[in-house]
């Protein structure tokens, strides 16, 4: 369990060089967190940029995600469980080198970290001028009971004080369209903003200049996005922020509808500017197996695997701005170097990406990307964590699955002692009762139930098979 990516010696013997040196220095892997040692810095002032049309501002194109930030006892990696303390002179430090580097947007929330993203935020960026960041956040009321008007109100004026702002320069509905169904997440929908007043209060703000751009996060049943943009005339909407990659833009789901490539062309017909989230689809594009990463190596040793999928979501021109949570420096200064500045990719790397989704797709791998939605469980099982292990394994070639194959007994061993090792015993996929209260929040739509079973099933049958 201890290959986390592609070993130099790995990708040589795949692409046929042998002996040869390549050119660069070592790759960071985005996913991992696995630090190795770069000594090419990205160039100061190199940045691309992208305008907003309604007002010309100048947004970079890579945005600065603070969903997972670095924690004091992380030691390589943040702690699956969030518990840890954030480490705020961290924060400061990633968040300097990013603004001095080019980077202006940073995408935080309410509900990030706990709740503690943006007070984090607010204190990294209050030590520059205002005018050189911008700020978005969301109207994060996933409860029933903030979604009154006095809560809504209040998380908006709280997110102003936390941040440290007099406005919010993107301000987001946050993860509309989930629900057990269409009908379900309409509902939800209006209960949140409609019914409450909540949407009004946000145009006027917007009128008073407190909200600079407002706009919505899709995440879950297609016939509510369809139905916002339908609104479009009512609420001019600024922006909207979808989840597009390589792989979404044909495979994300079994209705055409619900792939990045409809999601996508939906905006650029009303010229609505797209923000892009998950550009790794939670970590997945960076850590391919082994046969698809040798790939892109190939074609450009130089490069990071994640590199590749960042292009892939810049070079759409209808995109603003492309969000990364970034833990680690090492993360920062590999997504830098792939827009400082942008090279876009020609039509034939887009086709070649989009058929190497294709092929990912035909792994049988969890869809997870790791957002934590489905969290807290009730029961205490660590969903994304065990979701991860199980990827992992499988992607790099440790999950066992025919007994006489002569690496059985290896796979076998890697996966049990892995699987203990990245989820407590008690936090395992076997203590799932089934309940079903994490899928409705899973903007990935995964029955996370049946997927549990299916792996505790898979994890019995391999104790069994060693006894």
């Amino acid at each position: 369990m201890d290959k986390k990516i592609l070993s130099r010696r790995s990708f040589l013997k795949a692409v046929g060089l042998g002996g040869a040196t390549v050119a660069a220095g070592s790759i960071v892997s985005c996913a991992t967190g696995e630090k190795q040692e770069n000594p090419t810095e990205p160039p100061v002032g190199q940045m691309t940029y992208r305008t907003n049309p309604k007002n010309n501002e100048k947004v970079s194109i890579l945005g600065y995600g603070m969903m997972r930030l670095p924690t004091v006892d992380s030691q390589g990696s943040a702690r699956e469980d969030g518990d840890a303390e954030i480490d705020q002179e961290m924060v400061n430090r990633q968040v300097d080198y990013a603004i001095e580097h080019g980077v202006n947007y940073f995408d935080t929330s309410p509900a990030y970290c706990k709740g503690r993203s943006e007070h984090c935020t607010g204190i990294a960026l209050a030590r520059h001028k205002r005018d050189e960041f911008i700020i978005a956040t969301k109207l994060s009321n996933f409860a029933p009971e903030t979604w009154t008007h006095e809560a809504g109100v209040q998380m908006f004026q709280n997110s102003l004080k936390e941040l440290q702002v007099d406005y919010i320069d993107y301000l987001l509905l946050h993860a509309v369209g989930g629900g057990d169904d269409p009908e379900d997440a309409m509902k939800k929908f209006n209960a949140r903003y409609i019914d409450n007043g909540v949407l009004d209060y946000l145009l006027e703000q917007r009128e008073k200049g407190v909200i600079k751009n407002l706009g919505f996060s899709y995440h879950g049943h297609i016939e509510v996005y369809d139905y916002l943009l339908s609104q479009h005339d009512k609420y001019k909407w600024d922006f909207v922020q979808i989840q597009l990659n390589y792989f979404d833009w044909k495979n994300a789901a079994e209705n055409d509808e619900d792939n990045a490539e409809y999601l996508y062309n939906e905006l650029v017909k009303r010229n609505i500017p797209a923000i892009i989230m998950e550009p790794l689809l939670g970590g997945r594009l960076a850590k391919l197996p082994d046969p698809l990463a040798a790939k892109l190596l190939q074609r450009e040793p130089e490069r990071s695997v994640a590199s590749w999928a960042f292009r892939y979501a810049g070079t759409h021109p209808g995109v603003l701005t492309v969000l990364s949570g970034m833990t680690f420096m090492e993360h920062l200064k590999d997504n830098l170097k792939s827009y400082c500045p942008l090279k876009p990719l020609s039509d034939e790397e887009m086709k070649f990406l989009e058929g190497l989704g294709s092929e990912l797709a035909s792994y049988e791998t969890v869809p997870c990307t790791a957002c934590k939605y489905c969290m807290p469980c009730p029961y205490g099982i660590n969903i994304p964590a065990i979701f991860s292990h199980y990827n992992k394994c499988l992607t790099e070639g440790n999950a066992p699955q025919e007994k006489t194959s002569p690496t059985y007994a290896r796979e076998r061993r890697a996966f049990l002692v892995g699987y203990d090792r990245s989820v407590p015993r008690l936090r395992q996929a076997d203590h799932c009762i089934g309940c079903g209260q994490c899928s409705p929040h899973c903007p990935q739509r995964i029955d996370i139930p049946r997927e549990l079973n299916r792996i505790s099933d898979y994890v019995d049958r391999l104790k069994r098979e060693g006894e």
